[in-house]
């Protein structure tokens, strides 16, 4: 699958796992360790114990909206997930996560490549008090590797730059 282009529309760090996520309208990536001041660059960030790269994290906002309208209707009423609630570093529009596996793509001056797609998980559930892991099955985003660094910015156009 190819696709022209979609948009990064948050960005998001947290300097330690527990730490509430903080909105930045800029971030300096690094190759190899992701996003200046972040938990997962300074490898202090919650892990699920399948091995992965995980430099960045990104996540559909297609996905918060089917949420938020209750699709699929798998809860009793619709689940209101803010972009700053997911834990996921970047918020994305219409970019296919699912299909990036193992595809680099650019973002800004960074190029990233998609690693494992994300599982819905626990914490994040029990941490929101919100009913998300059957919800975000199968959509729950995906892991990357910062392949080159730079600078991202909200807005920023997102492209696929390999197939």
């Amino acid at each position: 699958m190819r696709w022209e282009s979609g948009y990064l529309l948050h960005i998001h760090i947290a300097p330690i796992a527990t730490a509430n996520m903080v909105e930045l309208n800029e971030a300096e990536l690094v190759a190899g360790k992701g996003i200046v001041n972040d938990r997962y660059y300074k490898q202090n960030g919650s892990y699920s114990k399948i091995p992965d790269i995980r430099d960045v994290t990104l996540i559909e906002n297609e996905v918060l909206e089917a949420l938020a309208s209750n699709q699929p209707p798998l809860q009793d009423k619709p689940i209101i997930l803010k972009p700053v609630e997911h834990r996921r570093n970047l918020t994305t529009s219409g970019v296919p996560l699912n299909y990036l596996v193992g595809k680099k793509f650019q973002i800004g001056e960074v190029i990233l490549k998609g690693g494992r797609l994300n599982f819905p998980c626990k914490y994040l559930a029990d941490l929101l008090q919100k009913p998300l892991v059957l919800p975000l099955y199968n959509r729950s985003g995906l892991n990357c590797s910062v392949e080159r660094g730079g600078i991202i910015k909200k807005g920023d156009k997102i492209i696929q730059v390999e197939d």
